[in-house]
């Protein structure tokens, strides 16, 4: 194989979305530069997770690419990848939309999953292409880049830093409440991941009638993920606080000073295990040993996806329809029980 990694080399990493993926990629690039601290790392990535990547210590650039503006999106990634110089791109998705980002980085050595992993031709995008290997892990499969590179990897890490200014607008926000908080994001991008409204309710007044806690509705803007959020609210005796389209730089803060998060399969939830936040996975349509929080909190997670006597598979892409129906009120409880217990959620 030849050396695909050089000194000082300028590195391009496409990796657009969602929230979560941009989330675990992180530790990736942040074994880039441990290994090589004089490299430069640019990153392309779409509108809603790019705040994630500013300021983060291991990324020096971030180019946004509009892909819903379609051919317009792909003329203004152009103009902006004109003016850059790269020597390498890693192209961590498997989609199409990512071929754009890796042809106009115009990088001599293109790297991507190859045609057993990826879909859309996007190998073709590429001139190497990592080896045919089992599905795994998000963590893990892109740990294969490094794998390639000959960059040691280790024990991943995220570093997610905050500013100043984000720190004390965290430290105001937390010293105003009367108890403490759990994060709930009530929807994720993909609605068959989601749980059902009332039962949410009903364990937003279980968390603070019965274990004291307050609980904050965080997501974004769109109308399914705002109507979840105002049916949980208007269900519920207890009054959540409503985050909902708060900015995701004040969504981290508070997930990292929050004592716990219940989350479906969804960008925060990775949030929340690179922050080291406890956090209640709810996992019925997806396999949590393939996207679950990443070795951690597996004690934790509600798994409907994984069948009585079912071994767990971290190559399972197959999606499972009505499984998210199964998780019961009592299943979610019984885990805040388990947080309460074993990793001090609620007790200062």
């Amino acid at each position: 194989m030849p050396e695909l990694i050089h000194p000082g080399g300028r590195i391009c990493v496409v990796l657009l979305t969602g929230l979560g993926d941009v989330v675990n990629g992180l530790p990736l690039v942040n074994a880039l530069k441990d290994h090589d601290p004089s490299c430069h790392v640019t990153w392309v990535v779409e509108p809603m997770s790019a705040p994630i990547l500013r300021p983060h210590p291991s990324v020096d650039d971030v180019v946004v690419y509009r892909k819903k503006l379609g051919a317009r999106g792909v003329w203004e990634l152009a103009m902006e990848m004109r003016g850059r110089r790269f020597d390498l791109t890693l192209n961590l998705n498997v989609y199409f939309k990512s071929i754009w980002a890796t042809v106009l980085s115009r990088a001599p050595r293109r790297v991507s999953f190859g045609r057993d992993r990826a879909f859309d031709g996007v190998w073709l995008a590429a001139n190497h292409r990592l080896p045919p290997r089992p599905r795994a892990h998000t963590v893990d499969l892109f740990g294969e880049f490094a794998e390639y590179l000959g960059v040691p990897y280790g024990e991943p890490d995220w570093r997610i830093v905050f500013t100043p200014e984000e720190q004390r607008d965290q430290a105001a926000f937390f010293a105003e409440q009367d108890r403490p908080l759990v994060v709930i994001p009530p929807a994720s991008a993909i609605h068959w991941k989601d749980w059902v409204p009332d039962r949410w309710a009903r364990v937003v007044d279980a968390l603070e009638h019965d274990f004291g806690l307050r609980t904050v509705l965080v997501g974004g803007t769109g109308e399914r993920e705002t109507r979840i959020a105002r049916e949980i609210t208007e269900q519920a005796s207890a009054t959540p606080l409503w985050a909902m389209g708060d900015p995701i730089r004040r969504m981290a803060w508070m997930i990292e000073g929050a004592d716990l998060v219940i989350a479906p399969d969804t960008g925060p939830l990775h949030m929340a295990r690179a922050l080291g936040t406890p956090v209640i996975g709810l996992y019925g349509h997806t396999s949590p040993w393939r996207t679950g929080p990443y070795r951690r909190y597996h004690d934790l997670w509600v798994d409907t996806y994984t069948d009585p006597g079912e071994s767990p598979d971290p190559s399972s892409f197959a999606s499972k329809l009505g499984r998210m129906e199964r998780i019961a009120v009592r299943d979610v409880l019984e885990r805040v029980e388990r947080a309460v217990e074993r990793y001090g959620v609620g007790r200062g």
